[in-house]
Order: C-alpha cells, then sequence, then structure tokens
C-alpha cells in the first residue's frame, strides 16, 4: 500500500539526520524522493526547500500530499507541528506512519537559543533567531514539549529520543528499518544505516543540521539560577521523558 511517512521531531532534536535517514532507507527501498514529488506535484508553496518540511499538517496541507500518495506514491516528509485530527485518521487508517523525534528540552532550547545567535552574528535571521534570549527560548520550548505530549498520545506513532539515537544508533537504526517495514539485514538498507552514523555526520551537511549534538550541554552553558527555572518548568516532564533532572 503506497502511504506518506511523516517524519516529525522536536526542533534541535536531529530531526533532519533522522529524515534524511529515513528518506534515504525508503529511497533504497523503491519508494519515491519527496523532492521529485515536490517539482511533479508543484508542491513548493506546501513543502519547503530543505528536507520537504511541510509545516502545519493542516487540511489544506495534508490534501495536497496525499493527492500524490493516492496515485501511487510512497515518499517522506518531515514536521515539527503537533498531530492534528486528520493526520490522526490518516495514520489509523494505515495511509501515513508518523514517527517522532525528541530530546532533552533543556538540550534542545540551549541549541535553538544557540543556533539563532550564530545566524545573527553572520546577519542573517532564521527560525531561531527570535528565541536568542532565554525568556524567549523558553516559551518556544514549553510549546515544543506540548507537541512531544500530543505525539506520545499516539500509539501508532514510532517514538525516538534524540539521546538513544545517539548512544544506540544501530539498534535504533533496525527499529526505524523494521517500523518501515524494511529488512534492517538488506545490503541497501544495511548501506544507508551506516551513511549516517553518528561519527559519519558533517558539521555543514546540507540538510542534516548535525551541530554539537552532545548530551547535557546546558548543565556547563546554563548559569545554576536558569537550570533552576528549566527544573521548575519542565520537572513534570523530565521522568516522563526519560530524562534526570
Amino acid at each position: 500500500m503506497h502511504m506518506i511517512i511523516l517524519s516529525v521531531g522536536m526542533p534541535r532534536a536531529g530531526t533532519g539526520w533522522y529524515y534524511n535517514l529515513t528518506n534515504d532507507m525508503m529511497l533504497a527501498n523503491g519508494a519515491q524522493d519527496a523532492r521529485e514529488i515536490r517539482r511533479r506535484y508543484h508542491l513548493q508553496s506546501v513543502l519547503t526547500e530543505v528536507n520537504c518540511n511541510i509545516g502545519a499538517l493542516t487540511l489544506r496541507r495534508l490534501l495536497a500530499v496525499l493527492a500524490p500518495s493516492l496515485l501511487g506514491n510512497t515518499f517522506v516528509i518531515k514536521a515539527h507541528a503537533a498531530p492534528t485530527p486528520l493526520a490522526l485518521t490518516l495514520i489509523r487508517r494505515g495511509m501515513m506512519r508518523a514517527t517522532y523525534l525528541y530530546r532533552d528540552p533543556r538540550d534542545a532550547m540551549l541549541s535553538a537559543m544557540e543556533n539563532g545567535r550564530r545566524a545573527l552574528a553572520r546577519g542573517k535571521e532564521n527560525a531561531f533567531s527570535p528565541y536568542v534570549e532565554f525568556d524567549a527560548a523558553l516559551k518556544f520550548m514549553q510549546e515544543q514539549v506540548r507537541v512531544w505530549e500530543a505525539w506520545m498520545s499516539c500509539a501508532s506513532a514510532l517514538h525516538v529520543r534524540y539521546e538513544d539515537l545517539l548512544t544506540s544508533y544501530e539498534a535504533e537504526a533496525e527499529r526505524l528499518a523494521r517500523f518501515l517495514k524494511l529488512n534492517p539485514r538488506d545490503p541497501q538498507t544495511r548501506s544507508v544505516i551506516a551513511r549516517y552514523r553518528p561519527e559519519m555526520a558533517q558539521p555543514d551537511q546540507k540538510g542534516v543540521h548535525f551541530s554539537q549534538g552532545k548530551i547535557g550541554r546546558f548543565r556547563q552553558k546554563m548559569t545554576p539560577e536558569q537550570q533552576a527555572v528549566l527544573l521548575k518548568v519542565f520537572g513534570a516532564y523530565l521522568p516522563r521523558m526519560g530524562y534526570a533532572e
């Protein structure tokens, strides 16, 4: 059955890396490239140039990408958004398969602040430029934790921690392959898994968004006062997410 593979994740949680791993696994096993789908079906206003990000999972956007799927194409798109009723319906009916990647929100928040600052230092704003200050970044990350909660309520989605992807890459890559109904031992899939090992990532690799990627950096970079605020705000979520205080 042809379907849409939706690769969703918390911003600054290695989502570009995971999207490309997923996309290349599917391409190696006969799926279509979402970049070609975007061109062929004139979806430039729906799927962004980098990693085919659909943005919000609205009725208009989902129907736009559903059309090529119904015409016999299986392809991978990316998002950071919370699930919507239509998205959940497509998942339940087997017309869409979703993965959700998340990270310790304190590290993700730090990464967003640093990314925004690097962009401003180059004189070019980006999506994280509004979040260079602690309070603004905190509000942004609170929204992302609500998105995490929504996706965790979707039992059919594959839930993945960024930290597990870093420390147990082989097992997580094979888990992804099985979720996609692929054989992780097939040569073409093994080749893709090898290509995306963490040690192979380049900071400037287009579409992968892999920079520092270290676990627990917020403990060195945030002040004790800031860490106390983070614990107060995210403390109820951290154990559920699998993180120590």
